[in-house]
């Protein structure tokens, strides 16, 4: 079977889902925290930082790509076998280059053959098209 490589398209996608993912999930986290009689604030950024740090890396080491991926049938292989997912260091690795690049890193997808994003080079990662059949 002839892999196929997501395009810059389906990428921007997911990370738009992504975004809402984490926006909700952090309303409902704080909906519960609200539950609780005087809950600090700094109970609430942590909370906020290790969902928004730990969402990518979990589901990318774990299903091979977050819920956006899912929902843009894509998903994240380690480039060396794709019949498997990146490790959860290599994929938190991933998510802070990533972050750090911002859309930078996604605009380069298509400079290569693999389209390979800047944090998909570093880290030997390769995005798929997954398409169902219908």
């Amino acid at each position: 079977m002839k892999k196929k490589y997501a395009i810059l398209p389906d990428r921007v996608k997911a990370a738009v889902i992504d975004g809402i993912v984490i926006i909700a999930a952090m309303y409902i986290i704080s909906e519960i925290l609200n539950l609780f009689e005087n809950v600090p604030n700094f109970v609430r950024i942590i909370a906020a930082i290790i969902l928004f740090i730990l969402y990518d890396p979990f589901f990318t080491s774990k299903y091979g790509g977050t819920i956006g991926h899912s929902y843009s049938n894509i998903s994240v292989k380690n480039d060396s076998d794709v019949s498997k997912n990146i490790s959860f260091p290599i994929a938190i690795l991933r998510f802070v280059l990533k972050a750090s690049l911002g859309w930078l890193s996604l605009l380069t997808v298509t400079s290569n053959n693999k389209k390979k994003a800047i944090h998909d080079l570093a880290v030997n990662s390769v995005v798929l098209e997954d398409k169902k059949q219908n």
